[in-house]
């Protein structure tokens, strides 16, 4: 017997904040014991793109799991892996075998994300509630964000890593149990014509360079990302310079988290036609915010842009995601969403590599200037998708071709703006 389908999402909602939150404390407990034993930022780069520059690697990869096989058996499936390889870490203490773990706990986990994400349509099961589903969703990664590092860095002073690593391995293990208990269906109705259309494990990728609105979001959140990323790499340094100290920084990864939840929430108000604005309006409040912390005087000032833009990246994401959800088949949407994941990551690292440089060079403030003005462009390139008209995704690939008059799928899909 199938469940409501907003009691299906909240399963899922809560699920995702439980793991997340696990996840991060983990990860927290990592690059903690990783700097412990090494001392070594070489080690701490590698870390950190071994775990979450693995999006960027095998996205295109995991996310053909989500179309080729049924979406809630790849979550339970890759949740129980994340799991083991996260108990498996609770047991050993030398370094190049934790990063080991860790690697192949984050290729674990990629596949859960673009599953769960393609799912959505399907679980909402009206226009209505996609913007909802996602606020949801998107309420639970954020809040999980915030809350895991903080509860890593107070257990692993008194618990040590493995423990953390350990009670990790059981949030996924609650997280699953929760997908289990969803019997909603993950999947819409998809012809074999429309299989045979989207066929490879490129086919993601191919969808989101054909489909014009969709390139155009891609392109834009490459060039914000190329300035935030660095922006993420001085937030200590710009605590710092303020002499705020470890409860300055604190306070500033605090006030973007905090902020992200509030425009997560915010972002349930959306729907099809009003997501496309509060797209551009949430780059341009990204923007602002990055360049008010870049001229802000004193630090107050700082974490109040913060918020800002946290609040910003929050609505942001929802819409983003509805828009993606809504523009894409079923059969192919999991591989463009991992696509898409994988593209930003990737551009995330590269900011991660130069990030060092330019900081030494011109200071936090001044990285966060150029953060800002990545921003404003990345709003330029979206503006244009403000009146972008809303695709009623309900409908398969096939009708919607039949109603545009048997033009082809990209005219059909992607309508001119």
């Amino acid at each position: 017997m199938s469940r409501s389908p907003r009691s299906n999402v909240r399963r899922l909602a809560i699920g995702r904040l439980i793991s997340v939150t696990g996840g991060a404390a983990a990860y927290a407990a990592l690059m903690f014991t990783v700097w412990e034993q090494t001392h070594s930022t070489a080690w701490q780069s590698g870390t950190l793109l071994l775990t979450f520059g693995v999006v960027g690697i095998m996205g295109p990869l995991t996310g053909h799991l989500g179309d080729r096989f049924d979406r809630r058996t790849v979550m339970i499936v890759a949740e129980a892996v994340a799991a083991a390889f996260f108990l498996a870490m609770a047991l050993v203490d030398v370094t190049w075998l934790l990063v080991a773990l860790a690697f192949g706990s984050a290729i674990a986990e990629s596949p859960f994300w673009s599953a769960s994400a393609a799912a959505i349509p399907a679980l909402a099961e009206s226009e209505e509630d996609i913007a909802w589903a996602n606020s949801l969703l998107g309420l639970g990664r954020n809040a999980g964000i915030m809350i895991g590092p903080v509860i890593g860095g107070l257990l692993v002073g008194p618990l040590g890593a493995s423990w953390v690593f350990g009670l990790n391995a059981l949030t996924f293990l609650v997280s699953l149990a929760l997908t289990v208990s969803v019997r909603g269906d993950f999947r819409q109705a998809r012809s074999a014509e429309e299989e045979a259309e989207h066929e490879g494990v490129a086919a993601g990728i191919r969808f989101l360079w054909r489909d014009r609105p969709l390139r155009t979001m891609t392109t834009a959140w490459i060039v914000f990302l190329l300035g935030a990323g660095m922006g993420m790499v001085a937030d200590a340094p710009l605590a710092e310079a303020f002499d705020a100290g470890a409860i300055g920084f604190g306070l500033l990864i605090a006030c973007w988290g905090g902020g992200s939840v509030i425009g997560s929430l915010a972002g349930r108000k959306l729907t099809a036609k009003t997501e496309p604005l509060w797209l551009v309006l949430g780059a341009a409040g990204i923007a602002v915010g990055h360049l008010g912390v870049g001229v802000a005087p004193i630090y107050a000032l700082v974490l109040v842009f913060a918020l800002m833009m946290g609040a910003s990246d929050g609505v942001t994401m929802v819409a983003e995601q509805g828009i993606m959800q809504r523009r894409t088949p079923d059969a192919v949407r999991s591989r463009v969403l991992a696509a898409f994941d994988a593209v930003l990551s990737l551009g995330l690292a590269f900011a991660y590599i130069v990030a060092g440089p330019v900081l030494a060079a011109i200071g936090p403030q001044k990285v966060y200037l150029i953060g800002g003005i990545a921003a404003v462009v990345a709003t330029a390139v979206l503006y244009p998708l403000r009146h972008l008209a809303p695709v009623d995704v309900t409908r398969t690939e096939a009708e919607i071709v039949e109603a545009a008059g048997g033009l082809e799928i990209e005219r059909a899909i992607a309508p001119p703006y």
